[in-house]
Order: C-alpha cells, then sequence, then structure tokens
C-alpha cells in the first residue's frame, strides 16, 4: 500500500509500523529485563536510545530509571573532572580580544594508577560569556555548575554526558541594589526533597560607612525543582571570603567565613548550610596561624574541600616547600582536626629543587591545593611550571600526573548520569 503514496507519507507509515513492531516485541519480555539492559549501557548510547521508539523514551526519562543509574554510576570506577582555562583568557576579559580557539577545556581522568584520560567535553557556552571564561562553582550527580565572570555572572547547570543545561535566572541580589557586593556560590542535592540546588551568600560592601563585611550576608537559593529563587530569612552576622569554594559534603554546603571581634578584628570558621532544612550551624577550625600575638585572622586564607565524607584545609605554601593540610577525622567533629605537613617536591628531580628555590629570589613560588583523590591523595599545583602532582599524605610518595594546569584550574570527584533528561521542557540541548 505504501508504494502508492507519496515518499514522505509512506515513510512515516514505515517508521510508525516498525516501532510498534519494536514495542510489540519487548512485550513479551518480562519487565524487569529491559531496564536491566540499558541500566549497563554506556551513557553515550543510552541518550541515543530515548530515539528508539516511546517506550524506550519513557523508560529513560523517568525518575526511577535515572536514580537507578545514578546508583550504578557510583560503583563504577571512580572519576575527576578538570577544567582548564590559560591564564591570558581570564586577562582577556579586560581587553575584549579573545581567540575563539583558546578555549576552556573540560576533561575526565580515571582515577587510578595509571591516572589516564577517560574522556573530554565541549563547553559549548564561549560565545556567550562575553570575553570572560565561566568559573566551576561545584559539581554533583553528574551535573557541573558553572558560573560566568566578570559582568554577566551568568549561572548555568550542564551535564556534559547528556549534552543538556538549565540556564538559571537572574538571582535576586545584586550589586546594582548596593555599593557593590561580593558573592561565592555552592551546589548539591537535597536528598529530601530530591531536588538540585545552587546557594549564592553575598556580603555587601558598605565602604564608605563600616567597612567590609559590616551589613550580614545575604543568602539565596535556587531549586531546580521550582525554577525559582528564594531568600534564607535566617541572618548571618558574619562575613564571606570572596570567591571562596563551598564544598558539598553530607548534605550541606560549607565554606569559610570572617566574625569581626570587638577588637575590630576577624576570626575565621567554618559556617554550615544543610540544603534538607536550610538551618546553619558552625564548625571551629583549628588554630592555623602560628603567632599568638595575632588575634587578627582576615590575613589567613585557608582552602576548605570535601575529604571522603568529611573536611579537609589547606594553606598555600608560599615561600616554602611545604603545604599544611588538616584533615577532620569525624566530621562535624572539631577536636578531631588532624595535622599533615606535606612537601610536593618529594619524587622531583634535583634540577626542578633548585628551579623551584632559585624562583624565590625572582618573583616566588605557591604551593596549592586543589582537591583530593579517592584514595585519599592530595592533588597540588606546583606554581614554576603549573604541573600538577598527586602526594599521598601519608607516606608522602609524589606522582607526577602529567598534566600542566593553569591558575583557574578545577578539580573535582565526577560521576556519569542521566540528570535533566527528565525535564524535557526546562533543560535546553546543545
Amino acid at each position: 500500500m505504501s508504494d502508492n503514496l507519496p515518499a514522505k507519507v509512506s515513510e512515516s507509515l514505515f517508521s510508525k509500523e516498525v516501532e510498534e513492531e519494536e514495542e510489540a516485541m519487548w512485550d513479551f519480555l518480562p519487565p524487569e529485563i529491559l531496564p536491566n539492559i540499558l541500566l549497563r549501557l554506556p551513557t553515550k548510547s543510552i541518550v541515543k536510545f530515548t530515539c528508539v521508539c516511546k517506550t524506550w523514551r519513557s523508560l529513560i526519562r523517568s525518575p526511577d530509571f535515572i536514580s537507578a543509574h545514578l546508583k550504578l554510576s557510583n560503583c563504577n570506577q571512580p572519576l575527576l573532572l578538570f577544567r582548564f582555562c590559560s591564564d591570558w583568557l581570564k586577562d582577556a576579559m579586560f581587553s575584549m580580544e579573545r581567540d575563539t580557539h583558546e578555549i576552556e577545556v573540560y576533561k575526565l581522568y580515571c582515577d587510578n594508577q595509571d591516572f589516564n584520560e577517560h574522556t573530554r567535553f565541549d563547553f559549548p557556552f564561549h560565545t556567550q560569556a562575553h570575553g570572560a571564561p565561566f568559573g566551576v562553582v561545584g559539581t554533583c550527580n553528574g551535573l557541573v555548575c558553572v558560573m560566568g565572570d566578570g559582568f554577566s555572572r551568568r549561572i548555568i547547570l550542564w551535564n556534559p554526558c547528556v549534552r543538556m543545561f538549565v540556564e538559571l535566572p537572574k538571582p535576586n541580589v545584586t550589586s546594582q541594589w548596593y555599593d557593590g557586593c561580593d558573592s561565592s556560590a555552592g551546589f548539591g542535592f537535597d536528598s529530601k526533597t530530591n531536588d538540585y540546588k545552587v546557594v549564592r551568600v553575598v556580603t555587601l560592601r558598605d565602604v564608605w560607612r563600616n567597612g567590609w563585611g559590616a551589613s550580614p550576608p545575604k543568602v539565596e537559593v535556587y531549586s531546580l525543582a521550582t525554577g525559582e529563587w528564594s531568600m534564607v530569612t535566617t541572618a548571618l552576622p558574619c562575613a564571606v571570603r570572596h570567591h571562596d569554594p563551598l564544598p558539598f559534603v553530607n548534605g550541606a554546603l560549607h565554606w569559610v567565613a570572617l566574625r569581626r571581634t570587638n577588637c575590630n578584628k576577624y576570626h575565621n570558621f567554618i559556617t554550615v548550610l544543610d540544603l534538607g532544612d536550610m538551618v546553619f550551624s558552625e564548625i571551629v577550625l583549628p588554630i592555623l596561624s602560628d603567632d599568638k600575638d595575632d588575634e587578627d585572622e582576615s590575613h589567613i586564607r585557608p582552602f576548605i574541600s570535601a575529604y571522603g565524607n568529611s573536611l579537609a584545609l589547606c594553606q598555600e605554601g608560599f615561600h616554602t616547600l611545604c603545604v599544611n593540610v588538616w584533615l577532620m577525622k569525624r566530621y562535624a567533629d572539631s577536636s578531631s582536626w588532624t595535622k599533615i605537613v606535606i612537601f610536593p617536591h618529594i619524587g622531583l628531580r634535583d634540577q626542578d629543587i633548585n628551579d623551584i628555590i632559585g624562583a624565590d629570589h625572582a618573583e616566588g613560588y605557591i604551593y596549592r591545593a586543589k582537591g583530593f583523590r579517592k584514595s585519599g591523595e592530595v592533588v597540588v599545583q606546583l606554581d614554576l611550571d603549573q604541573r600538577l602532582v598527586s602526594q599521598d599524605l601519608e607516606t608522602q610518595e609524589c606522582k607526577d600526573l602529567r598534566i600542566s594546569a593553569y591558575n583557574y584550574t578545577f578539580v573535582g570527584s565526577y560521576v556519569k548520569s542521566l540528570v535533566l533528561l527528565d525535564k524535557p521542557n526546562r533543560a535546553a540541548t546543545y
């Protein structure tokens, strides 16, 4: 019959017939067979199979299937996400001169002994960044939260595995309503409501009156489920360090905050925001300065990071060959902070060490802790040649990861997922 119909009509009818035959074929199988087969396929293949038929598309986009896939992915080979951005690209936002061939690069590495490159992702937001690069706010369940630098300040939730993203609406609190403001952002998952949330902590700058941090910070939360920003009414009597990371651990975001004392000086501590009940708490930091007479801690810039199911705190090694690392052995227990001094130069050639020491007399050098591997090793960036090394905290063994980084490198754990596939009306595809 189709021979006598126009080509497009015949093709349409034929495709429909094939789809119906495929659906009928799967009807003969036990209902648990198909999802069990699909769950064990590569993520890229699963995404392609949404085009096979309506049955498969409905199954793969269902929240239950996406949740089951995520659980299996968490049991697979651990991965580390690296985001690289050259120094000149950061400076290009001021000159507005940008070579479109030089872009931010996102790579996945297998977090094993070989540490080989697993894959890399195309970053689709370059032309929309107004000459400025994006920074990574955090990763969670396969989603990468990125925020535009410069004037755009665009915030995007991006799943590179399914090539989908959601651009957040403009936040409520912006600098145009105040003398100025510094903001930090965090990203995590609320397991109580099965919702992904982005948190902005904005410290207002009333420079002409009371100085930086005199006004309590404003906190706003974006919910992926509702697609809206809302304000957190609980006041925070502290300031938040500009652009500091907000690691997500045990269902909560964490950041280093400053509280002004009666002597008009500042004291460091960790603020904790539970994403389930939106309640704030605090964690006391260890003593970070060897100067007992120095009561002002505003000059101390600790870096906190997720360390398994707990926290780690690092201080940059400036003009020294060591990095101080504090591990919280028991989460939320301030008495469990344990200090470990590491030496990232161990294992390097003598010439490398001489070059590092020689740089001290020229323009200085800095060791920067970037994050932690699944094994607990810390990833450190050497300032001299931007090399990334992995340091064992117990044995002090240092491994060259064979990666040349830049000053704006992000390192974080990553798991492949299908998150956002269940939101075809909300998320855009590229």
